[in-house]
């Protein structure tokens, strides 16, 4: 059989593994949107790389968009297989890749309408409504760690991942010509002291696994000191200087984990008495989702649940809606936090929040996880200045902070972790995906100096036996 990279490899987005059996029988493992590359970003959504007609079975590690975002796509250009995943998973996907569309339908109908005016050639949306509505029929929910056999000879499992509600890592066993391939693709990875969930479980001896690399580098501040540093960040901006807070921030994961930050400070009597929004519809139907499974939080967050019956609700706490509430909200000076997507701030609220406070230096834009370098974010992040947003310079007079503890990303030390069940004399190889190729060759180079000799850092499209 073989493996092909057709994404997240040698950059953090567009997840998507396909392996190939000697049968013919294609599994797609992930299907996710290209996120932050600029102009180029298009193409490559368009472009699989694959006949999507070819792909047999999709298996979804989780449902975060640059994992899951091309699945409407992908159906809409012919894939008729299961779409296997976890429950969680798939409740989230409901809401998620239907937000999708509406982004992808209102950018085009956006970029149409001035194109129209010149003339020029009408784009087609990626997906529509209609295709995400059909691909959430293909779904087919497994619990985690339950055996299920996918076809003669192919079974998979998953397990917890810790990442965002319904993570899992992935694992397959497949059998041809009387031998048995043991593949694990991690998925994302998450931290094995989560301010909320449970950490990463431990899954059987694989040949080849293909590993996440996102922070590969790197070492987080610990994670339970985030609510301390965001309580100053608070302080410092809205009352000390009395302006806004914005802070980009992923639907799924990382505004749960800023709700849950925030609540805790309400319940040791230290929240500021200012005006506190979320301003992502999506957000706060994705709060619901991740609240209707309390059995994947940790014990902490369980012993919360003993004093408090919402962790994500706290005095104060306001989400926006309507369009013109959100629009209100950038000529109200009074003193506030703004919590919005997208967390790259590459499209969304959050990108017109932060037009319209960047010049002000009374404000703070505060980072608080992973931003393509190219994204609105990494460039803030990076300290360029001015800025373009909507195609217009700004001045930075904000200021720009990051609270990298709040990743839902492991570092480095929780990515050798997720291996330490693994014997290194059985496993055959690891390919790191899903990161930037200057982390991925300092990660290697950690892994071989811990014993893991055969480490691969595929390029996109890039096939290998195994």
């Amino acid at each position: 059989m073989k493996i092909t990279f057709h994404g997240a490899a040698q950059t953090v987005t567009g997840s998507k593994h396909l392996v190939t059996l000697n049968n013919g029988t294609q599994i797609l493992l992930d299907c996710g949107l290209f996120q932050g590359h600029g102009s180029d970003t298009d193409e490559m959504n368009r472009d699989f790389g694959f006949d999507p007609r070819a792909v047999d079975y999709l298996i979804l590690s989780h449902a975060h968009i640059d994992h899951s975002g091309l699945i409407p796509r992908l159906v809409a250009q012919g894939f008729k297989g299961d779409i296997i995943c976890t429950p969680a998973t798939y409740a989230l996907c409901k809401i998620l890749l239907q937000d999708s569309a509406k982004i992808q339908e209102n950018d085009i109908r956006y970029a149409n309408k001035r194109r129209s005016k010149h003339g020029q050639k009408l784009f087609e949306p990626l997906y529509t409504m209609k295709d995400a509505l059909v691909a959430l029929t293909h779904f087919k929910k497994v619990k985690y760690s339950t055996v299920y056999q996918i076809r003669d000879g192919v079974r998979v499992s998953f397990e917890d991942a810790g990442h965002i509600i319904g993570s899992a890592s992935v694992h397959l066993d497949i059998k041809e010509d009387e031998k048995l391939t043991r593949i694990s693709f991690s998925g994302d990875v998450g931290r094995y002291k989560d301010l909320i969930l449970k950490a990463p479980s431990q899954f059987r001896q694989a040949d080849y696994i293909l590993l996440e690399s996102t922070y590969g580098d790197s070492l987080h501040e610990d994670a339970n000191p985030a609510a301390e540093k965001l309580l100053q960040i608070i302080e410092e901006t809205c009352v000390k200087r009395k302006g806004k807070l914005i802070i980009p921030a992923f639907s799924v994961g990382r505004t749960q984990e800023l709700l849950y930050s925030l609540n805790s400070l309400e319940l040791a009597g230290k929240l500021p008495d200012v005006k506190y929004y979320v301003d992502s519809p999506l957000s706060e139907k994705a709060t619901m989702v991740v609240k209707s499974y309390p059995w994947n939080f940790n014990e902490n967050v369980q012993e919360v649940l003993k004093v408090d019956d919402d962790p994500f609700d706290f005095k104060g706490l306001h989400y926006v809606e309507d369009a013109e509430e959100s629009k209100a909200l950038n000529t109200d000076d009074t003193p506030m936090v703004i919590i919005s997507s997208s967390g790259m701030a590459e499209a969304g609220r959050v990108k017109h929040h932060i037009r319209n406070n960047i010049e002000n230096p009374n404000c703070t834009i505060l980072m608080v996880g992973y931003s393509e370098p190219s994204s609105l974010a990494g460039r803030l992040k990076n300290g360029v200045n001015p800025v373009a947003i909507f195609g217009e310079y700004y001045q930075v007079n904000a200021t720009i902070a990051s609270l990298q503890s709040m990743s839902a990303h492991g570092d480095q030390s929780d990515l050798i972790h997720f291996l330490n069940g693994q014997d290194k004399t059985i496993l055959k190889k690891i390919f790191l995906v899903h990161g930037e190729f200057d982390t991925q060759n300092n990660f290697k180079s950690e892994l071989n100096k811990r014993g893991y000799e055969n480490v691969e850092i595929p390029k996109r499209h890039q096939s290998f036996q195994l």
